[in-house]
């Protein structure tokens, strides 16, 4: 298993070097490995989130005299150099490993769509029909279809494009 991560690692620093590189691309898929190798609240996702290409006239050649997107590519280079040696000298992390195999949305994201989406009213209800044990799915069928399927898109739609559920879709 860790032979794997390792490897997908290695791919990631192959392709600093493609000819046709795209920094954000490389920056979200490496972010996506990290996630799965780390777990989400590593520092090293923080770290290559915060890689950034400035285009201003200042920053266009750094002190080294390199571009700013050599040197982009130079900081996620030791970046994933420094995790692929952690993981060779001290194996795969424990809190990773639990957290891979329970790949879970932090409940806020459903609930504050419903707070956005529905009326205060209508919020109520739905806690009501929540309470209640028997035929919820047949109760909560009925109130969605109440509200109307417009509202239930857009609820829909507010839970899809926040960035952890996008990001896990992505994955999926």
């Amino acid at each position: 298993m860790q032979d794997k991560k390792i490897e997908l690692l290695q791919k990631q620093l192959k392709k600093l070097d493609a000819k046709d590189f795209n920094l954000n691309a490389w920056k979200n898929s490496s972010i996506l490995i990290l996630e799965r190798i780390f777990g989400k609240d590593s520092p090293k996702i923080k770290k290559i989130d915060e890689i950034h290409y400035d285009l201003s006239s200042w920053s266009m050649r750094d002190t080294l005299g390199t571009s700013g997107l050599d040197a982009c590519k130079r900081t996620g280079k030791e970046i994933l150099e420094v995790c692929i040696m952690e993981l060779e000298t001290l194996g795969l992390p424990e809190q990773a490993e639990k957290e891979v195999t329970t790949d879970t949305i932090d409940f806020n994201v459903i609930l504050q769509a419903l707070e956005n989406k529905l009326t205060i009213s209508q919020f109520k209800e739905l806690k009501q029909i929540l309470e209640k044990e028997e035929d919820k799915m047949k109760k909560i069928h009925d109130f969605l279809m109440e509200i109307g399927t417009e509202v239930s898109v857009h609820i829909l739609a507010d839970i899809i494009s926040n960035q952890e559920v996008a990001r896990k879709i992505q994955s999926a």
